[in-house]
């Protein structure tokens, strides 16, 4: 059998069609097709505002920045998250607070986080770690309590259900990425979604180097001469070859990626959920859209697990280092215990659309001869 990722791009010939109206269009960069992927997307999310950009990095830096967040204040967010969420806030020249995780989801730590705040903090940033979103009614409630912004880290979550809500209808600024392996894909790409028209205004100009009123003109192929630039702006709009990608893979979302991923996922939980050194979360995979598939794997027996597993052709990852132990953000052991603990159990199986029936068994008998 061939090697097994863990994840992997689900790309073919209705993408490389799609990349091909747009070269027959000849004009690749920010267009008309980025216009129909952020309608698409919207209708799809039932959001307001949908403003593609070249990256979920940069639809986070964006989002930061959106919310009137800079130099000094202070944005809570969970260790335990790719770095890019902790580099989007200090990239703003504001400080990412470290928060402790719930064991049990991967998820903030409300208590923690709240013990966290003070008058330097601005904003909270959830990260809806493996497609879950914790205890999201009760985020906001902090949130509000003492007048935070939520930027909602949805990175993972992109067609995940909240309470009978798609999360990106409703709340402050919410991220996604839409990066090669993501559960949908523009080859490289994110969007922020925000009901804030002023938050969404800096963002449709912040993407396109600060010139104003820019995404008008691109929309219909054209670019503005003479122009104004009042705050800081970057080069992170999306091309219309990035959106042609998306648009094809949106169409493939409820029927081909959704179905699968949920139906992997659910039967990773059944037949692993008996082994008594290995922890399986739970979640609904009705509502949930799962983007990577964690363990915790007991008794100090995680590494030689990944290597085992490696050893049979099977790609194992770790989401993820703390950012609290990175040089960057601190570099200290020690600070966050339930983290770090969390941390040294954690391995992430193979999950993606790609992934066989026969594959998933060959996976979940291996992880059986294991512990045997």
């Amino acid at each position: 059998m061939e090697r097994i990722k863990v994840s992997k791009s689900i790309v073919g010939e209705r993408e490389a069609q799609a990349l091909k109206s747009v070269i027959e269009d000849e004009y690749l960069g920010m267009g008309k097709y980025v216009r129909e992927f952020e309608i698409k997307l919207g209708q799809y999310l039932d959001a307001q505002n949908v403003m593609c950009v070249n990256s979920g990095t940069a639809a986070l830096h964006l989002a930061v920045m959106g919310a009137g967040i800079g130099p000094g204040d202070e944005v809570l967010i969970q260790s335990l998250t790719y770095v890019a969420s902790f580099q989007a806030i200090s990239a703003a020249g504001a400080v990412p607070v470290p928060c402790e995780i719930d064991p049990g989801t991967c998820t903030i730590d409300l208590k923690d986080a709240e013990r966290k705040i003070t008058g330097r903090t601005k904003a909270i940033m959830p990260v809806h770690y493996t497609g879950r979103v914790g205890p999201l009614d009760e985020i906001y409630s902090l949130a509000r309590r003492y007048g935070l912004t939520v930027i909602e880290d949805a990175a993972h979550a992109f067609g995940t259900v909240y309470k009978g809500k798609m999360i990106g209808s409703f709340g402050d600024i919410i991220c996604f990425s839409f990066d090669g392996i993501k559960n949908i894909t523009s080859g490289e790409g994110g969007a922020v979604v925000t009901a804030n028209p002023q938050v969404a205004r800096f963002i449709k100009d912040a993407r396109l180097v600060g010139v104003c009123k820019d995404t008008e003109k691109r929309y219909q192929g054209q670019r503005s001469w003479e122009f104004d630039v009042i705050h800081q702006g970057y080069r992170y709009h999306m091309s219309n070859l990035f959106a042609a990608i998306g648009i094809t893979q949106l169409e493939r979302l409820e029927s081909e990626f959704k179905p699968k991923r949920q139906y992997l996922a659910r039967r990773y939980t059944e037949f692993l959920k008996d082994i008594p050194e290995i922890i399986v979360f739970p979640d609904e995979y009705d509502l949930v859209v799962p983007h990577i598939f964690p363990l915790r794997v007991r008794n100090n027996k995680r590494d030689n697990m990944r290597e085992y597993l490696n050893s049979n052709g099977i790609e194992c990852g770790v989401h993820y280092l703390p950012n609290h132990l990175l040089t960057f953000y601190g570099g200290k052991k020690g600070q966050l215990p339930v983290t770090e603990e969390i941390y040294k159990q954690l391995l992430t199986i193979p999950l993606h659309p790609g992934l066989s029936d026969e594959m998933q068994n060959y996976i979940i008998e291996k992880i059986k001869d294991f512990f045997a």
